[in-house]
């Protein structure tokens, strides 16, 4: 007698295999969700690991281990937004508006720089051939040389701001006391002064985007104090660098291009 054949039980939990998928699935959305709006990246990747390390024991297929697997470090896989939120770059600084005359170059600077004005390392000076802006040698370079004290760019950036927003040409003129100075580098005064006015040019057009064709240097040495050299407060006030911006009437005296 033939075996009867039995139909085959059909399974009805099949949907739990696509549920626990989908269950899966969704857990590692919420994790990546959570690590992404963590500030701490190192707590964000630890977490990364985690479940990483988690998932890799169960039943998720490996790309999407990779994909939680993310860090920092790691630039050519894993979840971008565990490297940290992005942020859109920071919009260009827009072009302040030209300043229209030196009066208002000369309140601004004096509005700005309040503190170095008040310290004695800046000094802002309105004279027929222009705003001068005095630097104080002691305050700007280091002593006998040409260096400028990386301390005062911040100072010398709101100057080449302004400087930037006036079409006026200007000129970088050193000063010394009358101590005499002899070394390899600057045998006289007179070397020391425009070694500073050229240092003073070079960082405006390299640092500040000055024009170097609205500058010129002069080295004074001691022949041009505004104090007297007997004592040392007026020492150390001729020991400087002006900047001159010059004004119209200032200009007719200034050498100007040919062509």
């Amino acid at each position: 007698m033939a075996r009867r054949k039995t139909a085959a039980k059909e399974n009805h939990e099949r949907w739990l295999v696509s549920y626990a998928d989908l269950v899966t699935l969704l857990f590692a959305f919420f994790v990546v969700m959570f690590a992404s709006t963590q500030t701490d990246h190192a707590r964000a990747k630890q977490i990364s690991e985690g479940v990483e390390k988690a998932l890799k024991n169960g039943t998720t297929p490996p790309k999407i281990a990779a994909i939680l697997g993310g860090t920092v470090e790691d630039k050519g896989r894993g979840n971008a937004m565990l490297r940290g939120p992005a942020f859109p770059n920071p919009p260009a600084d827009k072009p302040e508006e030209p300043l229209k005359d030196l009066d208002a170059a000369a309140a601004l600077l004096r509005s700005r720089l309040q503190k170095e004005i008040a310290q004695g390392a800046v000094d802002i000076r309105v004279e027929e051939r222009g705003v001068i802006i005095g630097l104080n040698s002691a305050v700007f370079f280091s002593t006998g040389g040409d260096t400028i004290d990386p301390g005062v760019y911040p100072t010398l950036k709101e100057v080449g701001s302004i400087l930037n927003r006036l079409p006026n040409a200007l000129r970088l003129e050193g000063h010394t006391d009358s101590v005499p100075i002899n070394t390899p580098r600057f045998p006289s005064n007179w070397e020391l002064s425009a070694a500073r006015s050229i240092a003073m040019l070079r960082l405006f057009n390299e640092r500040f985007s000055v024009a170097r064709e609205r500058m010129a240097i002069v080295g004074y040495a001691d022949t041009a104090s505004i104090d007297s050299n007997e004592s040392e407060t007026g020492r150390r006030r001729n020991r400087r660098v002006d900047i001159v911006i010059v004004s119209d009437l200032g200009l007719r005296a200034e050498a100007r291009p040919s062509h």
